[in-house]
């Protein structure tokens, strides 16, 4: 739903001018779309993928649902286990546990944790990055 409503509200930013003018040429509906609107509408396209992206990777609790076995969760599943298998352990007090763990601190898990989740969205942003850019139909519409 949010990503239907940041679409619209792009869409109804860009002006109706440019698509009268691409009618007076003699285009038609269809080469409105894949000629104006669409090359238009790239940074409001990887706005949403990125925002699709990160909501899809950031939900592990989708995994634990819909795998039984805990060798086919996803990365975020099973770094989520890890950290609250880690969580119990220290909770209930067990001692062989405790001394493998008496270097690892609940703190350094989560940091852990963060940052293995974040390396594989960290390597596609740069790819959108380029469609991110500020004024891109300022200069379209003389008038």
């Amino acid at each position: 739903m949010f990503s239907c409503i940041v679409l619209l509200n792009f869409f109804r930013g860009i002006p109706s001018e440019l698509e009268e003018s691409a009618k007076l040429d003699g285009a038609g509906q269809w080469t409105i779309l894949t000629k104006i609107y669409l090359p238009l509408s790239k940074p409001s396209i990887a706005t949403v993928t990125l925002f699709s992206l990160v909501n899809h990777w950031n939900s592990y609790f989708d995994g634990l649902i819909y795998s039984n076995r805990t060798q086919n969760y996803p990365l975020q599943s099973y770094l989520q286990t890890i950290v609250v298998s880690t969580t119990d352990l220290i909770k209930n007090g067990d001692i062989d546990a405790l001394m493998k763990l008496t270097n690892i601190n609940d703190i350094n898990m989560r940091a852990a944790q963060v940052f293995i989740s974040v390396v594989p969205l960290m390597a596609v942003y740069p790819f959108l990055q380029k469609y991110f850019t500020m004024g891109l139909v300022l200069g379209s519409v003389k008038g």
